[in-house]
């Protein structure tokens, strides 16, 4: 169980790494949505929202993993 939690994270981190390294390229699109967001540093609370979704998702399937597991070993010890 410990191995999986592991490899979710470590696939999480490299996750979040390509996606750093990617934002790193240089926006060119001229949209008038972009272009407001951008105008108005909304860009930022759209990008924490989302940041702060993804977190909970993940926290809840690490938890959710967990009492699935607790189960399983009840299950298996009666």
């Amino acid at each position: 169980m410990i191995n999986r939690a592991f490899s979710f994270c470590l696939t999480l981190a490299l996750l979040f790494i390509s996606v750093l390294a990617n934002a790193q390229q240089q926006n060119t699109e001229k949209g008038p949505v972009n272009e407001f967001f951008r105008s108005n540093d909304k860009i930022y609370v759209i990008v924490g929202v989302l940041v702060i979704i993804f977190l909970g998702i993940v926290l809840f399937l690490i938890n959710l993993d967990r009492k699935i597991g607790k189960l399983e070993e009840k299950d298996k010890n009666q």
